[in-house]
C-alpha cells in the first residue's frame, strides 16, 4: 500500500465519498491541513520571539559594569607587635613649689586710744615701709626661704595659668580592644551598607585595597584617620568618608581606664 496523506484533499474526498458532505465533519477534515500549518507557524514565531527578545533588550541598553564592594576581613591582619615602652607609661610628676618669701595679709585700719595701741602694731611711716624686708600682700603667706625665696606676687602670673594637659599617646595594643556594636561582623555590615564606589573609579577599571589606619580614642569616637596604602584619589576620599561615619565604640582599656588605641581597616573596592 502506497504512502497515504492524511490530511490530502484526496484523502478526505475517499472517506466521504457517497457521504453527506454538509455535515460539519467533511468541512474540519478539509481544512485539517491549514489549521496544521497555522499552528506551527505560530508557535514557530512565538519560539524564536522568546529566544532572541532577552538578547535584543541587552543590546539595546547600554553596557554596565556591576559593582561589588568586598571588604576583607579584619580578623586576617596580623597582629602588631607589644612594645614594652608603650605598655608601660609613667605619669608625669609635679615639681616642687618655689621657695617663698613670707607675706603679711593687709588689714584695714582700726581707730583706738593712743594707750590702747602697742608699740608693734603703730601704723609705720613710707620710710620705714621702705627700709623693711616684710611685704604686705592680699594674700598671708608663711615663707620657707627669707634670703633667697620668691614673692607671691612674683609667682601670680603662674599660679593663675591653668597647666595645659597633654594628650595621651594612642596604643598600638592593650589589653582590651576597642570594638564595634555588635562585633567584627557588624562593622563589615555598616561598611558594605554605606561604602559607594566612585563612578570615576568604575569607568576607568579602578580597584583594589585601600588601608586606614585611625584612633579611637577614650570615649569611643573615630578620628585622625590616615590612609597608610592608597589606591585612588576618589576611592581614598570615599573610605575615609565612610570610616569618619562610624558612630561610637566600646573604647579599648588597659589597667581598667579607657585609653586611646590605633585601629587598622583594610577595604577593597572590586568590579565584577
Amino acid at each position: 500500500m502506497s504512502k497515504v496523506d492524511l490530511t490530502s484533499l484526496e484523502w478526505c474526498e475517499l472517506i466521504f465519498k457517497d457521504r453527506n458532505k454538509s455535515y460539519g465533519a467533511y468541512k474540519m477534515r478539509r481544512d485539517l491541513g491549514k489549521r496544521q500549518a497555522a499552528a506551527l507557524i505560530i508557535v514557530t514565531v512565538v519560539a524564536l520571539v522568546g529566544f532572541t527578545l532577552p538578547r535584543l533588550i541587552r543590546m539595546a541598553m547600554p553596557a554596565q559594569k556591576e559593582e561589588m564592594v568586598e571588604v576583607t576581613r579584619l580578623s586576617t591582619l596580623e597582629e602588631p607587635e607589644i612594645k614594652e615602652e608603650t605598655m608601660k607609661k609613667v605619669e608625669p610628676i609635679a615639681p616642687p613649689p618655689p621657695a617663698l618669701k613670707s607675706t603679711i595679709k593687709f588689714t584695714a585700719p582700726v581707730i583706738r586710744k593712743d594707750e590702747e595701741v602697742n608699740e608693734d602694731d603703730e601704723l609705720k611711716s613710707q620710710d620705714e615701709l621702705t627700709q623693711t624686708k616684710v611685704q604686705i600682700s592680699i594674700a598671708d603667706v608663711k615663707g620657707n626661704d627669707e634670703l633667697n625665696g620668691k614673692d607671691i606676687a612674683d609667682l601670680q602670673e603662674v599660679i593663675t595659668q591653668t597647666p595645659e594637659v597633654q594628650k595621651e599617646e594612642p596604643y598600638d595594643m592593650v589589653e582590651q580592644m576597642p570594638q564595634f556594636p555588635g562585633g567584627p561582623a557588624e562593622l563589615l555590615k555598616y561598611i558594605a551598607k554605606n561604602l559607594k564606589y566612585p563612578i570615576i573609579a568604575q569607568e576607568n577599571g579602578i580597584q583594589g585595597k585601600v588601608i586606614l589606619r585611625f584612633v579611637v580614642n577614650a570615649k569611643g569616637y573615630v578620628e585622625d584617620i590616615k590612609v597608610l596604602r592608597s589606591l585612588d584619589p576618589y576611592c581614598d576620599k570615599e573610605a575615609v568618608r565612610v570610616v569618619k561615619s562610624l558612630p561610637q565604640w566600646i573604647p579599648g582599656k588597659q589597667n581598667g581606664r579607657n585609653v586611646p588605641v590605633y585601629y587598622t581597616c583594610p577595604i577593597v573596592f572590586k568590579l565584577q
